[in-house]
């Protein structure tokens, strides 16, 4: 079978085979694995997703770093190849997605059957194999730690009335931003997202934004504030953050007391710092979310959240942007379009000879 070997650490632009490239050449010669307990399912991989973490996986750089050589994994789709003897709720044919450590950016990979969800009838494979990671995130982010859901009310500041909830979301135009919009609008809230470039604000506001800034030139504070005035808001109630740096300092100016603040990544490789006194004044709670972690030490919370969204999805509650798509011999290609945020939504790895490259 082909698989993606990291054979070093290093940059993942350079492609494989090349002498700085830290994958090996891709090839057929991989060992196709076996089940490896009775409730092990082998599934055949449709597509893997490529998230900010494994752009830091190959270079040595996430909290978690595997022993060389390692085949990188993300979350994926596919289609059950086989099942051992233990297996009750599945069977060759189903289609499946999944989240997995290791391993995804192959034909083949096994997992548990507890650990594999069930595509929803009618939903694409390759959006699916874009949902674990980027739409669980934003989702246990959101509704499980930020509590939004619809419902939830702000004291305007003009008047009496009440509006939704304020979120605010950085680096919008990416796989968690533009998850975290779509479930910020299913949850009832005013979204204000934060993108570089003209095309990105357009798909923003073509799924629900209500007001959308372009950070390379606009004065995002200013411009938040200008919307929140002529809808009679106070401020932001959420803000979610990938991003990190100068964009999440300036951004704080816009919280309203009581605000939660979700800190997702930092994509400008700057991690800011939060005042512990400001936050005490202002009775802001701070949240870290690592999705991962969920399938360690709450994982009825992380199943429980993955199934709701393929509901949302088999309903057309939320969509799965592709951005772009590529072989597993194109994975520098991918990598070097996450890295020079190309990216509208989603890049992935689509397996089989019939998948073709887009830009």
């Amino acid at each position: 079978m082909e698989a993606l070997v990291v054979r070093r650490l290093g940059n993942p632009t350079v492609a494989p085979g090349e002498e700085a490239s830290p994958f090996a050449a891709v090839s057929r010669d991989h060992r196709v694995p076996e089940l490896s307990s009775p409730t092990a399912v082998r599934v055949r991989v449709a597509a893997t997703s490529l998230n900010f973490a494994t752009f830091l996986q190959v270079q040595g750089k996430y909290q978690e770093r595997p022993p060389l050589p390692f085949v990188p994994g993300s979350d994926y789709a596919g289609v059950v190849d086989a099942v051992g003897p233990g297996v009750r709720g599945l069977r060759p044919g189903d289609r499946v997605c999944s989240f997995a450590g290791l391993g995804s950016f192959a034909d083949f990979i096994i997992a548990e059957e507890n650990q594999l969800f069930l595509v929803p009838d009618g939903c694409d494979l390759v959006a699916a194999g874009a949902l674990p990671v980027a739409f669980g995130t934003s989702h246990l982010s959101l509704v499980h730690r930020a509590q939004l859901k619809a419902g939830q009310w702000q004291i305007q500041a003009l008047g009496w009335g009440a509006a939704a909830q304020v979120l605010l979301v950085l680096g919008a135009a990416g796989g968690v931003g533009v998850s975290a919009v779509q479930i910020g609008k299913v949850c009832g809230a005013v979204v204000i997202a934060v993108a570089r470039g003209i095309e990105k604000l357009q798909y923003l506001k073509s799924i629900g934004a209500d007001h959308v800034i372009d950070s390379s030139k606009d004065n995002v504070v200013g411009s938040a504030k200008s919307f929140l005035k002529a809808r009679g808001l106070k401020g932001v109630d959420v803000l979610y953050d990938p991003v990190g740096g100068k964009l999440t300092q300036d951004s704080f100016k816009l919280l309203n007391w009581g605000a939660h603040i979700l800190v997702i990544g930092f994509a400008s490789g700057d991690v800011p710092v939060i005042r512990a006194n400001i936050a005490l004044v202002k009775n802001w709670t701070i949240h870290g979310l690592y999705w991962g972690s969920y399938l360690t030490h709450q994982p009825r919370v992380l199943i429980d959240s993955l199934n709701e969204l393929l509901s949302w999805l088999s309903k057309g509650l939320i969509t799965v942007q592709i951005s772009h798509r590529y072989r597993l011999a194109e994975a520098h290609l991918a990598f070097a379009a996450l890295r020079d945020r190309k990216a509208v939504g989603k890049v992935m790895i689509v397996m089989g000879s019939s998948a073709k490259s887009r830009l």
